[in-house]
């Protein structure tokens, strides 16, 4: 159990650096832009799936985690372990940034660009699109395991494309919670909790209605 939430916290300590480091650079090079910071994203999570799905099933996200149990991919019993994992994973992840950057770009915190809603809204629909390509690939024996982590890759960088201007593009309490804790920049968090955990449950339900019958592929396989 260890072991799997040490994978967690690097595997999110990974996707935290790689990605918010991403906004931090750009903001004083410009170098990447907006669809560099999105493949920052995308390709971080794509190689974090590849390198950690078969130790821990690389959630790296409170949100999915809820999700499988909430589902019955996973036990209820070891959420909070996974969880905790991810956290301080974020957590020592923008305080690494803090000490290359300082507080550059807020360490690429998460806040709303319009209204508190419309992100809401935004991070639950991003979530679920999110989840239920997450659910395909890791719980159904059907779908090409060996994808696993483009598809997930692919989809974390799409969605951060189109939906990064409006919300943050977040998809992951741990990601916004780890920014906003060595930042200091609180403004409209609760965004990122809510719409993701809410986003990720109706992701993973539409997918398990969607297939009918439940195909007997544990989660931590992926």
């Amino acid at each position: 159990m260890l072991r799997r939430a040490a994978a967690e916290l690097l595997g999110t300590y990974a996707l935290v650096t790689a990605g918010c480091g991403a906004i931090v650079v750009d903001s004083t090079s410009h170098a990447l832009g907006h669809g560099g910071v999105a493949a920052c994203f995308g390709l971080v999570i794509l190689i974090a799936v590849a390198a950690a799905g078969h130790l821990s099933g690389a959630h790296f996200n409170p949100a999915v985690t809820v999700a499988f149990a909430g589902c019955r991919h996973f036990p209820w019993r070891e959420v909070p372990v996974y969880v905790a994992g991810q956290l301080v994973g974020a957590a020592a992840a923008a305080w690494t940034l803090a000490g290359l950057f300082g507080l550059q770009a807020g360490l690429g915190a998460t806040v709303p660009a319009g209204s508190a809603l419309q992100s809401l809204g935004m991070e639950v629909l991003l979530s679920a699109v999110l989840m239920f390509v997450i659910t395909a690939v890791a719980t159904d024996s059907r779908a090409v395991g060996e994808l696993a982590a483009v598809a997930i890759g692919a989809t974390v960088a799409l969605d951060a494309l189109w939906g990064g201007p409006v919300s943050g593009a977040s998809m992951n309490p741990a990601r916004s919670f780890g920014p906003a804790l060595a930042a200091g920049v609180w403004r409209h968090h609760w965004v990122y909790w809510l719409g993701p955990l809410a986003g990720a449950l109706l992701g993973a339900a539409a997918y398990e209605g969607l297939r009918g019958t439940r195909a007997g592929r544990d989660p931590d396989s992926a």
